[in-house]
């Protein structure tokens, strides 16, 4: 047994034994997301609204790495241009004011 545990001492990724690379990748995303708001100079709270689901902690952690890079090589950010507006969809109870007779089936 002592052997046994010897020899996996010197292991160091052992399959199964690691972070979940679900959660590897979405902390990962997070923080990518973070560092295109900054670059993008878009404010933490824009960035928030923007990516909900993303957790707020990793987002920071992303900005304040862009941020910090950039200030040390001296890099000016690129503003973000919405060119168009988001498709809101209409339900279909909405009908603007249209009435519509109803068909008697008898």
């Amino acid at each position: 047994m002592c052997a046994f545990s010897a020899l996996l001492a010197g292991c160091n990724e052992i399959p199964g034994l690691g972070p979940d690379p679900r959660t590897v990748a979405k902390e990962s995303e997070a923080r990518a997301i973070g560092g295109a708001c900054r670059h993008a100079m878009r404010g933490l709270e824009d960035c928030y609204a923007l990516n909900p689901k993303s957790p707020k902690g990793l987002v920071f952690e992303g900005w304040k790495d862009m941020d910090s890079y950039m200030r040390e090589f001296k890099i000016e950010g690129t503003p973000s241009v919405f060119t168009q507006k988001p498709v809101q969809r209409r339900n279909r109870s909405d009908n603007d004011g249209v009435e519509t007779e109803s068909r008697d089936r008898s």
